[in-house]
């Protein structure tokens, strides 16, 4: 995990090569028209790279959410981030891959390999927060279907995708307990409803309000066994974790490139900038963050792939912390060397300042990393 493989380091220079003749002016004119950057998805579909860690028997690369990360990282590290690789590729085909029934990977998994396929995931609720043991979105049956009620908020990206995987709670007969399950919900299903909520980020990925009134879904919605919807859960929310490590490390390369850059090539009183130990250390800093940061996320993709779910928890919340961190930091220097050309609009950090606080915040706030790292990995009594 410290040395990246050849075939790697490959697909990182492939990726970084289609990233470039994109570049940040084109994610900026996407994403102030209200456009999304469907060009470049669909390229990098065509050309596999969405589709990595799907099965080869369904038409994907067969690798690991190692190699699907790094997919990421160096899509957001040439200042075209796509938030929905985040959700479709990562928890979407993920859990449907480890979970589905045959009919479900044979209906879903070629899309995803081919980036055909856009699903967002739902699990967001107004008063749940963090909580997801409060989620009131419930599935009952009715007869041989399903039948789901309930309001997401905060869900990326269903404004293109064909359909969402809800998180769900039904009714355990033997109990009357609620647990959770998960529904592939087509976007055109009556009933399904959604609304963009204003923000003020720069982004080419809207977010949504999801409204669930009286959705009838087949019995074949719900996803793989309806007692195994914790473990299902989860498989998908380490590889969102080590995907949102990704992306902020991406970010966080893209922004320390242009700082360094500018350092290098800005003179005053004859001398560059960057000679200046004010501004060379700051950004000697963000580097060794920005490397550790990537080498956790790095560890957390492999024991993932692994197989040790138990094991990537931990790992995977450390990489997320880690990457949003350094994304804050590496941008916030970044505008701090450029001066009054932080903000300034040729220059294209002013709108990422929001965007990286975002890390800090989804899928998991700082917050909670810190109570899971504290309890989990500390053994301190819970907090919360």
């Amino acid at each position: 995990m410290f040395t990246e493989s050849p075939e790697r380091r490959a697909l990182r220079e492939a990726v970084a090569e289609l990233a470039a003749k994109y570049g940040h002016e084109y994610y900026l004119a996407k994403a102030r028209s209200g456009e999304h950057t469907s060009e470049l998805w669909d390229e990098a579909g065509r050309l596999g790279y969405l589709g990595v860690s799907v099965p080869e028997e369904y038409g994907g690369g067969g690798a690991g959410i190692g190699e699907l990360a790094a997919v990421c990282e160096e899509f957001c590290a040439a200042g075209t981030p796509m938030l929905l690789m985040v959700v479709s590729p990562a928890i979407c085909a993920t859990v449907i891959a480890r979970f589905g029934t045959e009919e479900q990977k044979a209906r879903w998994l070629p899309g995803f390999a081919t980036g055909a396929v856009r699903m967002s995931f739902a699990i967001t609720e107004p008063d749940a927060g963090s909580n997801a043991h409060r989620i009131t979105t419930t599935a009952r049956r009715d007869g041989d279907d399903w039948v789901l009620n309930g309001r997401k908020v905060f869900i990326s990206g269903v404004d293109e995708a064909d359909a969402v995987l809800v998180v769900g709670r039904t009714e355990d007969a033997r109990t009357g307990r609620l647990k959770p399950a998960l529904f592939v919900v087509p976007t055109a299903t009556p009933g399904f409803e959604y609304r963009a909520i204003p923000m003020d980020l720069v982004s080419a990925d809207k977010q949504f309000e999801l409204l669930l009134d009286d959705v009838r879904l087949p019995a074949d919605a719900l996803v793989g066994e309806e007692d195994a919807a914790i473990a299902q859960l989860f498989a998908g929310l380490n590889p969102e974790r080590i995907m949102g490590a990704s992306f902020s490390t991406g970010i966080a390369r893209y922004a320390l490139g242009k700082a360094v850059g500018y350092a290098r090539q800005r003179s005053v009183f004859g001398v560059p900038i960057g000679s200046h130990q004010g501004l060379a250390h700051p950004l000697a800093e963000v580097k060794i963050e920005l490397e550790l940061a990537r080498l956790m996320t790095q560890k957390a993709a492999a024991v993932y792939d692994s197989g040790d779910d138990a094991a990537a928890g931990e790992a995977a919340n450390m990489a997320k912390y880690a990457g949003a961190e350094v994304a804050v930091r590496a941008v916030d220097q970044a505008v701090q060397v450029h001066g009054g050309n932080g903000l300034a609009s040729e220059y294209g950090l002013g709108t990422m300042l929001a965007a990286v606080r975002v890390g800090r915040i989804a899928p998991v706030s700082r917050e909670m990393i810190l109570n899971f790292v504290a309890q989990h990995s500390l053994g301190l009594p819970k907090s919360y």
